[in-house]
């Protein structure tokens, strides 16, 4: 799909920093819908179905926490966070609640723009040459991009369910967190394992403690039950 296609919703309640990052993703090729506060953005999103938003933590009205639970709650949707704490734990906390990468303050406009892309582009790979996914009590439906284990339903969001993917179709095999970094987010180094670690904590608390297995200073593997 074009870029054109493609619908971001901007949420930043500093005029110059909205209007900024949106002109930059509109030169890039993409639509661009505004928000400044928590309660436009959850309307505007629900009006607008962006194919991704790029999210200000601190915003009046509720914080973009509360913003990114709302719609997540809704629909999945990828999330971008734009954050001015350093502190990782506020970090851990935004991929806690839903977001799939994130930026710290000031950032460069070509480094929000690749990041952009990189998340639309995994959206778009195709998960598995075949719609089904079986592991154990555990399936996949990859078309859908579904979930389900033991006949329960759950909804991940888009990065947990591509991180759930690439796990399944190895189980038992254990991936290195670097590993992870690479095919996942598409990050070269491994100064981001702390979100790998972040989202694997999420997929236990959806799915079940006993599903993942953490091989202490390597990775992960998902275990057939």
């Amino acid at each position: 799909m074009e870029t054109s296609a493609r619908r971001i919703l901007v949420v930043e309640d500093e005029p110059t920093i909205a209007e900024s990052v949106a002109a930059r993703l509109r030169a890039e090729g993409y639509t661009v819908d505004i928000a400044h506060d928590g309660p436009a953005a959850v309307d505007a999103d629900a009006a607008g179905d962006p194919d991704l938003v790029v999210l200000d933590v601190m915003l009046p009205g509720f914080d973009g926490l509360e913003v990114c639970r709302r719609i997540q709650a809704r629909r999945p949707v990828p999330v971008l966070m734009l954050t001015a704490r350093t502190d990782e734990t506020d970090m851990l906390v935004g991929l806690g609640v839903g977001a799939d990468d994130y930026l710290t303050k000031p950032f460069s406009m070509r480094v929000l723009a690749a990041r952009v892309h990189a998340l639309l582009r995994r959206m778009d790979r195709t998960a598995a040459p075949v719609a089904a996914i079986v592991v154990g009590d555990l399936r996949i439906d990859t078309d859908q991009r579904r979930v389900w284990r033991a006949d329960t339903e759950t909804q991940l969001t888009p990065l947990e369910f591509e991180l759930l993917v690439h796990l399944a179709r190895r189980p038992r095999a254990v991936l290195a967190r670097e590993r992870l970094l690479n095919d996942i987010w598409g990050w070269a180094d491994a100064s981001g394992t702390r979100a790998v670690d972040s989202h694997i904590k999420a997929l236990r608390r959806k799915l079940g403690a006993d599903l993942i297995r953490t091989v202490h200073g390597v990775g992960y593997a998902l275990e057939a039950r």
